[in-house]
């Protein structure tokens, strides 16, 4: 919440959860809802400030940096491949 956008290519993995907010966000984000497949499951697309996003059946969500789902074509049911990064 202290950043004030997402770089191209950055996004956050948050496992387990099935629910995120944008409270306290300055910036749109794309979510993505994952299976424990990493199958994508549902998608909202730059979701604004102050917003409420949830998949009751999701294990992870994928936060990126709006526009990064159109722009690479990501569609319900695509099979995500990535690893985690520690800082």
């Amino acid at each position: 919440m202290k950043h004030s956008r997402l770089d191209p290519g950055d996004g956050l993995w948050i496992v387990p959860c099935e629910a995120v907010h944008t409270f306290g966000m300055r910036f749109a984000i794309d979510i993505v809802f994952l299976n424990k497949k990493r199958q994508v499951r549902k998608i909202r697309h730059a979701v604004g400030k102050r917003r409420i996003a949830v998949d009751l059946l999701a294990h992870s969500v994928l936060e990126l940096p709006a526009g990064t789902v159109a722009s690479t074509n990501t569609e319900v049911g695509d099979q995500l491949e990535f690893e985690k990064l520690y800082a």
